[in-house]
Order: structure tokens, then sequence, then C-alpha cells
């Protein structure tokens, strides 16, 4: 074998091996974080949350808007929250407009949408974005878990129930209602862990 020849295998060879190990520390370095206990994010009034602070409870996060067709789920979800809260049970709502344009107010008025509309005392957060490049970290996470259907957010409304330590264990699309028997019993169980 010539040393041209040597010298292009040993290179291809070099490269191949690269690639490889550049390939699998992208695929390490999606879906990591296991854990929501790792974000933090900021309230409606613009505080810092540590998502670390919900430990040892049973979370629903949801994707919400004032101007949108499953609107009134705020209402199951006020319901389930009254229903569950003395359990260890929270609700995190983040509003998000990427949905046709549906969450449009400030987080003022959200705030007060919310309260006035639906009597709302759940927790609400600033308002986000869930797709595209400027998607938070939080909903990288969530629509890339290991336990459930991967994918981008549809929709407003969609569900991710959280176990006690942290982990999505459930997602719900937008169509499920929050009062749906089967998110019900998953909470009534993770509640139970």
């Amino acid at each position: 074998m010539s040393i041209k020849r040597t010298i292009t295998l040993l290179f291809l060879i070099y490269l191949s091996i690269n690639l490889t190990f550049a390939q699998s520390s992208d695929e390490r370095g999606k879906g990591m974080t296991k854990s929501i206990y790792e974000f933090v994010v900021k309230d409606i009034n613009g505080n810092d949350v540590e998502l670390s602070t919900y430990k040892d409870k049973v979370l629903l996060i949801i994707n919400v808007a004032s101007e949108c067709g499953y609107t009134p789920q705020y209402e199951g979800l006020q319901s389930l929250y009254d229903k569950y809260k003395s359990e260890d049970f929270e609700i995190l709502a983040f509003p998000c407009n990427d949905f046709g344009g549906q969450e449009p107010g400030t987080n003022e008025e959200i705030q007060e949408f919310c309260s006035a509309n639906f009597g709302v005392t759940f927790k609400l957060f600033d308002k986000i974005k869930v797709l595209g490049d400027e998607k938070v970290p939080l909903y990288e996470m969530l629509i890339n878990n290991p336990s459930t259907e991967n994918g981008d957010i549809k929709w407003n409304f969609e569900k991710f129930l959280i176990s006690k330590n942290g982990e999505v264990v459930a997602r719900y699309r937008s169509a499920v209602e929050p009062l749906n028997d089967e998110i019900v019993t998953a909470i009534e169980t993770e509640l139970k862990k």
C-alpha cells in the first residue's frame, strides 16, 4: 500500500471515529435532563421560581391561552386544583402565544383574565415560547422525555403529568379535558406513590 493511500485511510478512520463520537455526544446531550427540578422559570410577576421547590409534589404543567377554543378548560383545571391541592398537587400554567396568536395579552392582563373569568388560584407563569428556536428549556425537556410520546406541542392546553420525583409520566393532548377519567386516575395514582 502506498504512503498516500495509508494516510488517506488513516484520515478516513480518524474522521469516522470523530463523527461517531460527536453524534453519540449529541444524543447523550439530548434528553439528559430527567427531572424538572433542574429548571428555574419566571412566574407571572417576573420572579424566579426554582422548580425544585415543587419536590415531592405531583404536578400538571400546561401551556395555556386566553382566546382559545380550549380556554374553558381553566374551569376544569381549577376544579382539579381545588380537589387535590391539599394532597401535594400543583398546577403550573404557562401562557403561550405560539398558536394562532391566542394569548396576546400582557402578564397582568392574563392574570386578571384568569382570575375574573375562572377564579384561577393555581400558579401562573411568565408567557413563554414552546415552539422553535426560542422554546424554553423546560419545554424542550417535556417534549423530549423517555416516558411519553415525543414531539412538538400541537396546540394550547397540552398537559404533562409530573411525578413526585420530577419526571414526566404522562402527556395529554389539548382535547383531553382536565377532569377526564384518565387524567384524574393518573393524578390519584401518582399521589399515592
